[in-house]
C-alpha cells in the first residue's frame, strides 16, 4: 500500500473517496477534524484496499466508517489469546489460535450506535477491546515470514459478545459456542482508520485501552498476545484462502466483565470505548432494541 494511514471521508464538493490524512498522531485526526481543519491527500478507488490513485489535497468535511460491511467478505476472530486473559478465565493456553468468525453483517462504524436485540438483552452483555487486521491481497498456506506482506493495516475493533449465549449450557449447550452469541449484526465495531504496517510493524508493542462509561476497564500492551500477528495470518490461511478484506480479530486481554468476581455487564445506554496506541479509537452505545 502506497499510504500509511487511510481515512474513507466527504470533501467539500460532497464527494466520497479515500484518504490519508494529514497528521503526526492518531490523537490529531478527532482533534483537527472538530475544529474543521482535517485535511488528507485523496486516494482514489473503489474500495479501502483496492488499486488506489494518489491525489490532491482535500478538506475532510466529513469523516465516514473507513469499513463497510460489503468490503469485508467476512471476519476470522481469534479467542484467548492473551496470556492474562487466558489466566483470568482459569483456562489453559490453547496449543494453536482459536478460529471463530462473525458474518460481515456484524460491522459498524466507528461511532455508530449498537442495536442489542432482544435475544441479547439477558444481562450478560460484554466487550472486548481488540487489534484487528485487514488483509489486502488474497493468500493460501502463508508462511509465517510472508505473513506480513499480506496486511493492509490494523484498526480498532470491539467484539461485542453476548455471554449467555456464548457459556450457559441452558442457552449455548454443553459446549461454549462463539459464532452466534457473537455475531449479531453490528457487534463488531471497527475504525476509524486503517494504519500500514509501514508504521507500526507487526503491532506488537501497542496500548490497548477499553472504557466504559468513562472507566478504564482494560489495559494491556498487544505484547501480552500468545499468538502474534504473523502466527495468526499464516495459521489461518492454511488451507483456507484469506479473501482481501478479510478482518481478522485478535483477541481481547484481561478485564472483560465475564472475568470479574462480580461482573459488570453492559446495559442499555452504555458507551464502550476502546483505544490503541497509533491507531485511534471506536466509541459506540448500546441501544436495547
Amino acid at each position: 500500500m502506497s499510504w500509511t494511514r487511510l481515512i474513507r471521508f466527504v470533501d467539500d464538493n460532497g464527494k466520497e473517496t479515500f484518504g490519508e490524512p494529514c497528521i503526526e498522531t492518531d490523537a490529531q485526526l478527532p482533534e483537527l477534524l472538530s475544529k474543521g481543519k482535517l485535511y488528507a491527500v485523496e486516494f482514489a478507488g473503489d474500495g479501502p484496499i483496492s488499486a488506489l490513485t494518489k491525489g490532491s489535497k482535500l478538506h475532510v468535511r466529513t469523516l465516514l466508517d473507513i469499513l463497510k460491511p460489503s468490503d469485508v467478505p467476512i471476519i476470522r476472530c481469534i479467542g484467548l489469546n492473551y496470556i492474562k486473559h487466558i489466566k483470568e478465565g482459569g483456562r489453559t493456553p490453547p496449543p494453536y489460535p482459536s478460529v471463530f468468525i462473525k458474518p460481515a453483517t456484524s460491522v459498524a462504524g466507528h461511532v455508530e450506535d449498537i442495536p442489542i436485540p432482544k435475544i441479547a438483552q439477558d444481562g450478560t452483555l460484554d466487550y472486548e477491546g481488540e487489534l484487528a487486521l485487514v488483509i489486502g491481497k488474497p493468500g493460501k498456506d502463508i508462511p509465517k515470514s510472508e505473513a506480513l506482506k499480506y496486511v493492509a493495516g490494523y484498526c480498532v475493533a470491539n467484539d461485542v459478545s453476548a455471554r449467555g449465549w456464548q457459556r450457559d449450557p441452558k442457552k449455548a449447550g454443553g459446549v461454549p459456542q462463539w459464532c452466534f452469541s457473537k455475531g449479531f449484526d453490528k457487534f463488531a465495531p471497527l475504525g476509524p482508520m486503517l494504519v500500514s504496517p509501514q508504521l507500526v510493524g507487526n503491532a506488537g508493542d501497542l496500548t490497548l485501552q477499553t472504557f466504559v462509561n468513562g472507566e478504564e476497564r482494560q489495559n494491556t500492551s498487544t505484547g501480552d498476545l500468545l499468538f502474534g500477528v504473523e502466527d495468526i495470518v499464516s495459521f489461518c490461511s492454511q488451507g483456507t484462502t484469506l479473501e482481501a478484506g478479510t478482518v481478522i480479530l485478535t483477541g481481547t486481554p484481561s478485564g472483560v466483565a465475564m472475568g470479574m468476581k462480580d461482573p459488570k455487564y453492559l446495559n442499555d445506554g452504555d458507551v464502550v470505548e476502546v483505544r490503541i496506541s497509533g491507531l485511534g479509537s471506536v466509541r459506540n452505545k448500546m441501544v436495547f432494541q
